[in-house]
């Protein structure tokens, strides 16, 4: 190929002014495989790789000598400018054989120059560009020796997360670094319920004076957590700044992404110190002896190429990554060799000079293919490129302490956050919390956890919004003519005000009544909520039912009152005329259940007496004689029952009837007081049956829930004040009145305390979630102001401020009767098997008795009428002592006589004579 003669000029200057390039003239055994490196030499990120790269060549080739390729380094220095970064590569694609390039260092360099190397398929590996708008989709020739910038979202969001706080600031630098990673850190951060509601961008080229500003405004913000994503530059301009207005003390907290945290080790310990307390991402990498021994000849090598630096530079995780990039790129180039094929014409390119020389690399798609594939343990750990980018493994949390840092914890893919790190780099133990993690020493040197969010410093005071209810008891709202000032008082304000007074920090406030006339509204609650949205209260208070389609636009606080939806119901005054009215303690099957089994004890008790030959049952069966054996227990004594049996089953009997009667007994005398106060309606459902018509309260939501259940809006009547309820409900629904009145629970409380006699409440027949305070949607006071209401709930404070306001008095009748409290069989049914199990045992038993007892008697009395009929003597001493007797009383008698006697005998017992 030969070359333009400004080209040869060009490269002249060049041997004469770049030791990079003289290295080019130096001839050896191995090929020279030329590479470009483009870095900002000038920047601490560009002397540390410039450092690592040096020393991985040399380290590389002093263990490779007998490789047959090189790599040969050329430097070029971007100036952090995207225009002289893509003119570098075009330098040096025009003056050499280029086969692969280094860098750039910026993502937007990234860009440029990877479509230079697109079009002459010459592979560029960058470590430090992250912005994951770079993808090998529209650059198939670039590749990322780092981790894409995304990749660190979910270590961050889960940080948040663990440490409770529900809204963070993003600050970030105005370019296609900063900007690459919003959609993926706002994505990761939503997912974990955490709200961004206000995005800091600021310009590369900000002054000190643009940065003071933009601190100035956040500082009027609630939100005190910070997710800083810049340049090392950009970053300690920063926290300087930050640490001049305040922002680096008590109740703050700041989060760096691994940009900066990578390379904390390497800042100027000034910067450090005024990041005191800072939280950083960063990438883990694992010890090793070799890694301490690179360290070392790292750190002599650098004060050698820079010996006016700081000597409190040191190695990090870039210069790591540079390191194991030259050593995956030489790797690469032996496998692949030089190339001796002619080069390919170049790619037109429109309008520039150098068109002619740049020439399409014929061993880029190899080189690309041997890149990717090259897996090893490198010094910074795990290196493998397969999907043209390293893969996520292990971040490690950081927090600023002095002039270094210390680990609180690691973040992993499978295990989230932990407190360390086994053999295999999994969690320990627990989940994302921050019991997972050290302890943390946070800005201004605290140990106390950032609440995450402080009133602004402004000195603004809390708009709360305030709207005059129908029941002034809960809420009324007066303006002083003279100077204009908002009051309010009732119920829900001073739930309110007891709850402001006990949360953990001071906060001042100012009621704002809502005008109807200022808003255009129609005066609603829906409206006044409403208001909440569009920021013109920070918070609504007032009886604020919680509701589904509210819950869209804002955030609701923990109910402060009872929750329901109930009737109010007129009670019965009518005496009872009912001459059934004693057989309403028992229900129809425990009156039946009842009498079967006193008829079946009955029975059973007259068998086995009947059996034991009691005389006072002796005889043929009749009702008489069941009759008396049912009552023996009651009316005769105990003397009468003469079998062990029959006293069992009749004692077990007696105690299943004698709590019978007793339950009987209680709940009769129970009806019979109480009925009088049963309500008339005890189904809403009854109500649609029958026509009635139904009240409720003008503009509330309960039409609709009437609409829902299944009412006809011509029987539905709305009313505006208590009066005008109790003289609808007195009026009845025949007379131009309603019969019950549908509202929510606290509102019935307050209209029981006022009209106690003769209305009662019945439900609650609809389940709602009570009065609460409406706030914004992420409002980090809601979870304050909920924990106090729960505070003041819990305790006798609420019952106090009840009986300011609702004069709750003690008899109001909240008993319902409807009706349905007969006993039951199922309800006594465990004594009724008791009884039932013993009296049929009892019966077997007797009757298995009995047979014994004829069996022998049968066998006694064959073998007496032998010896009779035999020998015509008795024998005394073969036969029973019931045999006995009776031959005593037949001593005279003959054979036939004997055998028709023993026919007719019935079994006896031994208390026979």
């Amino acid at each position: 190929m030969e070359r333009t003669p400004r080209a040869i000029l060009f490269l002249l200057l060049l041997l004469l002014v770049d030791p990079g390039v003289a290295q080019n003239t130096t001839t050896g055994k191995a090929d020279e495989f030329h590479v470009g490196v483009i870095l900002d030499l000038g920047s601490l990120v560009g002397k540390v790789s410039r450092t690592s790269i040096s020393l991985a060549v040399e380290d590389f080739y002093a263990v490779h000598q007998n490789y047959s390729t090189k790599l040969v380094l050329h430097f070029r220095d971007s100036m952090a400018s995207d225009v002289k970064a893509a003119s570098a590569a075009i330098e040096l694609l025009d003056n050499y054989k280029l086969q692969a390039i280094i860098g750039p260092q910026k993502s937007s360099e990234a860009v440029f120059i990877s479509k230079i190397g697109n079009i002459t398929k010459v592979p560029t590996v960058s470590f430090t560009a992250t912005s994951p708008s770079l993808t090998s989709d529209t650059m198939p020739y670039f590749v990322r020796a780092t981790l894409n910038d995304s990749a660190q979202v979910n270590s961050i969001a889960s940080l948040v997360k663990a440490y409770g706080w529900r809204e963070v600031v993003l600050v970030y630098e105005n370019t296609d670094y900063g900007r690459g990673i919003l959609p993926y850190l706002i994505s990761a951060l939503q997912e974990s319920d955490v709200h961004v509601p206000y995005q800091s961008v600021i310009p590369p080229s900000a002054t000190s004076e643009i940065m003071m500003q933009e601190l100035y405004k956040l500082m009027t913000m609630q939100t005190r957590v910070f997710i800083v994503h810049m340049s090392s530059t950009m970053t300690s301009l920063l926290f300087k700044k930050a640490k001049e207005a305040g922002m680096m003390d008590k109740g703050f907290a700041w989060i760096t992404t691994n940009g900066v945290a990578n390379i904390i080790d390497s800042l100027n310990p000034s910067v450090t110190e005024v990041m005191n307390g800072v939280l950083g991402v960063r990438y883990h990498v694992p010890k090793s002896k070799e890694l301490d021994s690179f360290s070392i000849r790292w750190n002599r090598m650098y004060q050698q190429d820079n010996p006016d630096e700081s000597p409190f530079n040191k190695l990090s995780i870039v210069g790591l990554r540079a390191y194991d990039t030259i050593w995956a790129l030489a790797q690469a180039a032996e496998k692949v060799g030089i190339s001796s094929a002619p080069n390919k014409q170049p790619w037109s390119i429109k309008n520039s000079t150098c068109s002619e020389s740049m020439v399409i690399s014929p061993n880029g798609p190899k080189l690309l293919a041997a890149i990717v594939q090259n897996k090893f343990r490198g010094i910074s750990g795990d290196f493998d490129l397969t999907d043209k980018q390293l893969k996520v493994s292990v971040f490690q949390i950081i927090n600023v302490v002095g002039r270094g840092w210390r680990e609180i914890g690691f973040w992993s893919v499978k295990s989230g956050l932990s407190r360390q790190l086994n053999q295999n780099g999994l969690k320990t133990a627990g989940s994302a919390s921050i019991l997972d993690l050290n302890p943390v020493i946070w800005p201004g040197e605290s140990t106390e956890i950032p609440r995450g969010w402080e009133i602004p410093i402004s000195g603004k005071k809390l708009r709360v919004g305030v709207h005059t209810s129908n029941c002034p008891e809960f809420i009324k709202t007066f303006r002083d003519p003279v100077t204009n000032v908002t009051s309010a008082s009732g119920l829900s304000v001073d739930i309110f005000e007891e709850a402001i007074k006990r949360l953990p920090f001071a906060l001042t406030y100012e009621y704002l009544a809502f005008d109807t006339a200022d808003t255009a509204t129609t005066g609603s609650y829906n409206d006044f909520i409403y208001q909440v949205y569009l920021q013109k209260y920070d918070i609504a208070v007032g009886d604020i039912t919680v509701r589904y389609n509210r819950s869209l636009y804002v955030d609701f606080t923990v109910p402060y009152t009872e929750s329901g939806v109930g009737m109010i119901v007129p009670v019965k005054e009518n005496m009872i005329k009912n001459m059934w009215i004693f057989l309403k303690p028992l229900s129809t099957g425990m009156w039946f259940g009842s009498i079967i089994f006193f008829i079946y004890t009955g029975v059973v008790a007259w068998l086995l007496e009947y059996l034991n030959g009691n005389q006072h049952v002796h005889g043929p069966f009749s009702l008489k004689q069941v009759g008396i054996t049912m009552f023996f227990s009651i009316f005769e004594e105990k003397e009468k029952l003469e079998r062990f049996l029959s006293r069992i089953v009749l004692l077990v009997w007696m105690f299943v009837f004698l709590v019978l009667t007793s339950s009987y007994t209680a709940s009769f005398a129970s009806m019979l007081t109480v009925q009088q106060l049963s309500p008339t309606v005890t189904d809403v459902h009854e109500l649609q049956r029958k026509g009635e018509y139904v009240g409720f309260h003008r503009g509330s939501y309960i039409e609709g829930l009437l609409v829902d259940i299944g009412f006809e809006k011509s029987k539905m009547r709305p009313y505006e004040t208590q009066e005008d309820f109790a003289a609808a409900l007195s009026k009845g629904s025949k007379d131009g009145g309603i019969a019950v009145l549908v509202h929510e629970i606290p509102y019935i409380k307050l209209f029981l305390a006022k009209y106690s006699k003769g209305y009662t409440m019945v439900g609650p027949i609809y389940k709602s979630a009570g009065f609460a305070f409406a706030l914004p949607k992420q409002s980090p006071l809601r979870a304050e102001i909920s924990r106090a209401i729960l505070n003041i709930t819990g305790e006798d404070s609420i019952n106090e401020i009840e009986k300011k306001w609702i004069y709750q008095n003690s008899h109001q009748h909240e008993d319902k009767i409807d009706g349905s409290g007969a006993i039951t069989f199922e309800s006594f049914g465990g004594l009724f098997l008791l009884t039932g199990i013993v009296t049929t045992c009892s019966l077997a038993v007797a009757m298995l008795m009995n047979l014994y007892k004829k069996y022998q008697q049968n066998a006694w009395s064959k073998e007496d009428d032998q010896n009779e009929c035999g020998h015509g003597q008795q024998g005394e001493n073969g036969h029973s002592q019931e045999e006995q007797g009776d031959q005593n009383s037949n001593e005279h008698g003959n054979c036939s006589d004997i055998e028709k006697q023993t026919t007719l005998t019935v079994p006896l017992s031994s208390n026979t004579e």
